[in-house]
């Protein structure tokens, strides 16, 4: 077991200095949106005019098989409001960018449960928040769960396989854990949880919606349990409470992940969709390959960094700080604490922001008003 530990935090090392291509590169396609979730955080609802179009997503996609990305996260919005969007999902798999998508489920139909079944290196992502409807249609508008569950119908009737159930944990949703995994459990799914930031709508309900210090202590046991439970390494704050959880435990932002938003803008981390966060335009010269390697923010964030304000906690190798997107939305500098340390720091660090202080997370692209879902309409 130490020289397991050991090779990871060698990995994990190396992961810091940055890599040839992206891990995971997400790739949100459209800022239309069928529903009007309230953590979104991309404040999606209406599509961008300024949208990549069909040739220049297909360009991007060729650069992405050139540098080696071996899949592409693709989410939005809603990534099928695209009408090109399985067009370009072919594209993508057929010049060997794998693809795994995230959507409400609103608009997976049984012939397009079918179709996607017979596609290779392509995964599905259903969107709840909830084991049950009331929980879920608080957060993602009325009627989103009995679409999600029909669209999981659908898939496992298609025999697609085991799709992935994504969940962003809230205060009111982690006494329903359980519930959620006995769902994945019945239609032979993966669950995957994923932190809840401060950014987009998210930024509006976090303070009313993000986990309490003791849920955030259950939420580490209860993961600790469970490591067929996948992350993407959002709750590696959650480590400092003692043994690690599984992954690398660090923030990739602009080592291993980045995100192409709608327009072809290229910032560091998915979470942080901010001026100060932009690393460039895939419509810039030298495309998406040149921001990657050559960037003056992403060769910054590569740089090794110091523990800050952390310095005198003993256990900044195991947190690394936590979430750089939690604490820029929050007003904490990016060498402070994360906002829900497990000691309270961020608490402290919270209250001596001043109101009003904190970067806004912009404009977005909501719709005025609320949206409810209907079983078979669609957007």
């Amino acid at each position: 077991m130490p020289a397991e530990r050991g090779a990871s935090r060698s990995l994990a090392t190396e992961m810091k200095a940055g890599l040839d291509a992206p891990i995971c590169l997400t790739w949100e396609m459209t800022y239309g949106c069928n529903l009007a979730c309230v953590h979104c955080l991309s404040s999606s609802g209406r599509r961008d005019p300024a949208e990549l179009t069909t040739a220049e997503a297909r360009a991007v996609i060729d650069e992405l098989a050139r540098i080696q990305v071996f899949y592409v996260n693709i989410g939005g919005g809603e990534p099928t409001i695209r009408p090109d969007f399985f067009s370009l999902v072919e594209y993508a798999v057929g010049h060997g960018v794998g693809v795994k998508f995230s959507t409400n489920g609103t608009r997976i139909t049984p012939d397009r449960a079918r179709y996607l079944a017979g596609l290779d290196y392509v995964d599905v992502q259903i969107s709840i928040d909830g084991a049950t409807a009331a929980t879920n249609d608080l957060i993602r508008g009325d009627g989103s769960y009995a679409a999600a569950r029909q669209a999981m119908d659908h898939l496992a009737a298609a025999g697609f396989g085991a799709f992935k159930i994504s969940v962003v944990v809230t205060r009111h949703n982690v006494a329903e854990l359980d519930g959620l995994e006995s769902l994945a459990a019945a239609y032979g799914a993966q669950l995957r949880l994923t932190r809840l930031r401060p950014s987009g709508r998210g930024a509006d309900s976090w303070a009313y919606l993000h986990p309490t210090a003791e849920q955030q202590r259950r939420l580490y046991r209860w993961l600790l349990e469970r490591p067929h439970v996948l992350t993407g390494d959002s709750f590696f704050h959650l480590s400092a409470l003692g043994e690690a959880l599984p992954g690398l435990n660090l923030c990739g932002a602009g080592r291993v992940v980045c995100l192409i938003d709608p327009v072809g803008d290229v910032y560091a981390c998915p979470f942080v969709l901010h001026p100060e966060f932009r690393a460039g335009s895939v419509r810039d010269p030298g495309g998406f390959g040149r921001i990657w390697r050559e960037s003056e923010l992403f060769t910054g964030l590569r740089s090794p960094t110091s523990a800050g304000a952390c310095s005198t906690c003993g256990s900044f190798d195991a947190c690394q700080g936590g979430c750089m997107a939690a604490k820029f939305f929050t007003g904490i500098p990016l060498d402070g604490p994360d906002p829900e340390c497990v000691f309270g720091h961020g608490e402290l660090a919270l209250a001596g922001v001043a109101p009003g202080s904190a970067p806004a997370p912009g404009p977005g692209h909501s719709r005025p008003s609320p949206v409810s879902v209907r079983l078979g309409r669609r957007a």
